[in-house]
This record gives C-alpha cells, structure tokens and sequence, in this order.
C-alpha cells in the first residue's frame, strides 16, 4: 500500500466524529489519499510516512516517529499544548483552526445578551414552578456592549451585535489598530470600558495580561445592572470575586460558557445563583466545525502546490 498524503487523527471534537472530518478532506482532495488514523497503532504506523497530519493534539513520541511531516494542522484554535519548540526543531510548518468559531460563539454571545435582556432566564424558572407570572423586561437597543478581544470571535459578536443598534466598546492590546467598535480601548483602559458597559463579552486568549482580568476591582467598577459573558477561558474571570459579587448583587448576571476550575464541581457555589447561566464549554460547538477546519487546510495545501513550501499559509502559527 502507498503512502498515505493525510493523515487524520482520532481526535473528536464536542463528540463528532473524526470520521466526518475524513470524509470531507476525502470530498474536496480526490487527488489525495486521506486517512484515519482510529487507533494508537494506526497513529503510530500512519505518521510514520505522511508529510501532513491534522488533528487536536501531537505528541513529542508521535513526532519522533514523524520522519516526513511537514505540517501539522491543529483544529483547535490554540496551539500552546504542542511541543512547538520540537515542531520547530524538526522544521514542521503549524497551522491553527482560528476563525472556525466565530458564527457559533458570536450566537452563544449574542443569545445570552438577549436572554437576559428579554428575561428569558426568569421565564424558564417560572415555567419549571408552572407560574404564570409577568415580569419586567428590558431592551438591547440603545445598550452599551464591550467586548474584550477583537479576534475572529470577537469582531463577529459585534458584526451580529450591528441591527441592533447598541454602542459598541473594544479592548484591544492594540488599540492603536483600531477595529468594528465605536470606540476602541487597550487593556490600560479597560476599567473606562467595564464602568460605562450593560454587558461586558470576554472573547479574548488567555494570557498573563488577560488572567484575573476581571477581578474584584474590575467588579465593582461595573454597573450594578451589567450583565457578563465568559466566552474566553475561565481564569479571564477571578472566581471567588465573582462568586462574592453575586452574592452581594454587585452585577446583574453572568452567562458562563467556562469556568476555572473547569469542570466546575457540583457542590461549587456558581450552581445556585438564579441569575447565573452555565453552559460546559459548549458556545464552539457547530456542526460546520470539521467543514470549516477543511476550508483552511485545503487551502493550504493549494498554496503549498502553487509555491512548493510550507511557508504563507493561512494561520500559519510555525
């Protein structure tokens, strides 16, 4: 048997199988020969020959074995948990799944702005109690809306945001560089944004900057009707201070889709608070995630025909 040209790890992601994911490489790559690798022997036979392999996760003892890779395309945004400077040393060109999310967590986004401007949060409750009850609502047109991190994600959250006519706040490392917003703000400035905001969407990478981002300081310098939506990762959030802010109703709300820790344990506090929505890392779920991861690496190696090397690729991070 030939070598194989792809080699698919059996990695799933939100419980889809990678099968899929071969399937449509298989689709728009007729010329090549893709496969699954479904077992850890199949892993370690496959890698052996491919020049690229896409999945979630590459270990040092799978790249050891890689004598031909010449790319691998990670299918997750992030990157960080690869032996990069292995990859590097093996001169293996990265590739990143950034941008796949963006339609699905900007709807995440978007959806808890409105459940809680809506009160659709109250509603559920009272149907659990088979309480017919009116209530006040409230109204996102006119809202001022700041969304820390202008990525993918977070210009397309103020993309959907723009029928709805609300003012529009960005924090940015570079705010120089501008972006979709009103107004743009760097991380400097960021307690300006936070204080003038009814809802504040974390969609920013986590990094020394962003980690404790919204702490005890930056709780209090909310409205006390300011709603928060954690798209991002979970420490972007202090939690103890959150969990104090609820408690003394410092803020009007949190839509969670993560938490530090991660899974949150069932005897945590955030489970008990009626204005607290929680979701298990679920807004990146869609069902167009492998099309769209496919839309980036057949690209690529479209460039990589055109020019004969791994190098200007998109999201290319290696």
């Amino acid at each position: 048997m030939s070598d194989p040209d792809i080699v698919v790890f059996r990695h799933s992601v939100h419980g889809r199988s990678p099968e899929a994911y071969a399937d449509i490489l298989r689709e728009r790559l007729p010329d090549r020969d893709v496969r699954l690798a479904d077992t850890r022997e199949r892993v370690l036979e496959l890698i052996e020959e491919a020049p690229v392999v896409t999945g979630a996760y590459l270990s040092e003892a799978e790249l050891d074995r890689a004598e031909n890779l010449e790319l691998f395309a990670c299918i997750y945004a992030g990157v960080g948990h690869l032996p990069l400077d292995a990859l590097e040393a093996q001169d293996v060109a990265v590739t990143n799944g950034s941008g796949v999310h963006g339609p699905n967590i900007a709807e995440y986004a978007l959806g808890a702005l409105l459940t809680f401007t809506r009160g659709f949060h109250r509603a559920w409750q009272r149907q659990r109690r088979r309480e017919y009850r009116s209530f006040q609502t409230r109204e996102l047109t006119g809202a001022t809306v700041t969304v820390v991190g202008l990525g993918a994600i977070g210009r397309t959250v103020i993309d959907r945001l723009e029928p709805f006519d609300v003012e529009t706040l960005g924090v940015r490392y570079t705010p120089e560089k501008g972006g979709p917003t009103d107004e743009v703000l760097g991380f400097a400035d960021a307690a300006d944004a936070f204080a003038r905001s009814d809802y504040v969407v974390l969609a920013c990478p986590l990094t020394d900057e962003t980690e404790g981002l919204i702490d005890e300081e930056a709780l209090y310098t909310l409205p006390s009707d300011a709603v928060l939506v954690n798209v991002a990762r979970g420490k972007v959030i202090d939690t103890d201070a959150l969990v104090r802010a609820l408690q003394r109703n410092r803020i009007r709300g949190a839509v969670l889709d993560v938490t530090d820790p991660e899974p949150l344990p069932s005897d945590h506090d955030l489970w008990t608070f009626s204005n607290v929505l929680l979701t298990p890392h679920n807004a990146g779920d869609t069902p167009h995630y492998y099309e769209r991861v496919a839309d980036i690496l057949v690209e690529n190696l479209r460039r990589v025909d055109e020019t004969g090397a791994y190098e200007g690729l998109r999201n290319q991070t290696l």
